[in-house]
């Protein structure tokens, strides 16, 4: 089978149409926003105009036979704005939970009305993280009880740093059915619009990404349809006898599952911002004169730009291999998903804090758009899962042991 990495029309097409949106409507808009700390529903309803915020867009996208559909879409979009990239994709987080975790009949009833409509877009929220299991998925404590005589789960708890959380018409969480079980014994539901209990917690003033909403999600004896368990309870039942009787597997992690399936597009949201930093750098080198030249030609910034340049290119290539692998169904053996995530997640802060130094002082001022992008980058080091917790993946997968 030959290989190239040259790609097809259809893929220089739809590069260029988000970069031409990034570039268009999102970078303008980029300091507006990021300062108001405020979700750009505006720019939300131009991407569904023209449907790029749409579950047909992200489907079609997904079904790329080379699965570079999504990470060419995220590369050019996050080039353009972290912190809009993240208000625009954000739902997909809980669409990827309802697809990787619950029926196809789930995924056709709960997906679609997540993205609204063309003139009402909606958002979604995948709630994981606690206040006090973050990295530790098996010290989570939102509860959910079975309420056998209305066929309902009561769910209660409280979530943290959950994308679009409190805002979102449709809520994906992840809780504890049986404590004892620890990791193994939690599901995913879904939280239909207008569930009662269900209410927003603070609202999270963060370093960067600051257009992406991010708050607690307060779950108060939360009542909800059986049906909204994702799987069916046939199948919950099952998975929680194996783990009783002692077999053992943290694909069986409803939240893990999750992040599986897409750190290769966080890592291309990370490649996005390095190059537009790398880029932004590279101009200004060109046009900055100290000394009577161009700081180009001081082979101290001219090695850096090469070096910022070939990390980018290997996070890229790292990315693609990783997405083409799962949209393949093949078994990352040598976690090379969390391989793209945490070496493209690493670039990103270190090429745009490269990008602040050759800018100088005005790298450190918001004049310039390097100074946001070097807050946004710190993120993809540590949402979903730390450069920490990506090492201890790669580890266990490559040394067939329970490092710790």
């Amino acid at each position: 089978m030959p290989v190239s990495f040259e790609l097809d029309s259809d893929q220089l097409t739809l590069r260029q149409w988000v970069h031409d949106f990034a570039a268009d409507v999102v970078r303008p808009a980029a300091h507006e926003w990021d300062e108001r700390e405020e979700f750009p529903w505006p720019i939300l309803a131009d991407a569904a105009k023209i449907g790029l915020y749409s579950v047909e867009f992200f489907a079609t996208q997904w079904l790329d036979e080379t699965g570079l559909g999504i990470p060419i879409a995220l590369e050019e979009l996050f080039w353009g704005d972290a912190g809009i990239g993240l208000a625009i994709v954000g739902t997909t987080l809980a669409a990827a939970a309802v697809r990787g975790n619950g029926t196809d009949e789930q995924t056709a009833e709960w997906v679609p009305p997540m993205f609204g409509t063309v003139n009402e877009p909606r958002v979604a929220a995948f709630c994981s993280s606690e206040p006090d299991a973050g990295s530790d998925v098996g010290a989570m404590r939102t509860r959910a009880r079975y309420d056998e005589s209305t066929d309902e789960w009561v769910l209660t708890g409280t979530k943290t740093w959950a994308t679009n959380g409190g805002i979102a018409d449709i809520h994906v969480v992840t809780a504890v059915v049986d404590p004892e079980l620890k990791a193994r014994g939690q599901a995913s539901f879904v939280v239909p619009p207008g569930t009662k209990g269900l209410s927003p917690g603070q609202k999270f003033a963060k370093h960067g990404i600051r257009a992406s909403h991010t708050a607690e999600v307060v779950l108060d004896d939360c009542r909800i349809p059986g049906r909204c368990l994702l799987g069916g309870k046939e199948k919950l039942d099952e998975r929680l006898a194996r783990a009783r009787e002692g077999a053992k597997s943290d694909r069986s992690q409803p939240s893990m599952a999750t992040f599986e399936r897409t750190r290769p597009g966080v890592g291309a949201q990370a490649v996005g911002v390095a190059r537009a930093a790398y880029e932004y750098a590279l101009d200004y080198a060109k046009q900055r004169v100290q000394f009577g030249k161009p700081i180009i030609e001081n082979q101290a910034i001219a090695f850096m730009l090469a070096d910022m340049r070939t990390a980018i290119d290997a996070a890229r290539l790292l990315v693609w291999r990783a997405a083409w692998m799962a949209r393949n169904g093949m078994r990352f053996d040598a976690a090379e998903g969390s391989m793209s995530k945490l070496y493209a997640g690493e670039v990103a802060v270190r090429v745009t804090e490269q990008a602040m130094q050759i800018l100088g002082g005005n790298g450190y001022t918001r004049d310039y758009p390097v100074e946001r992008m070097c807050r946004d980058a710190k993120i993809y080091t540590i949402f979903e899962g730390t450069s920490e917790i990506q090492r201890l993946v790669i580890s266990r997968a490559i040394s067939g042991t329970r490092v710790r």
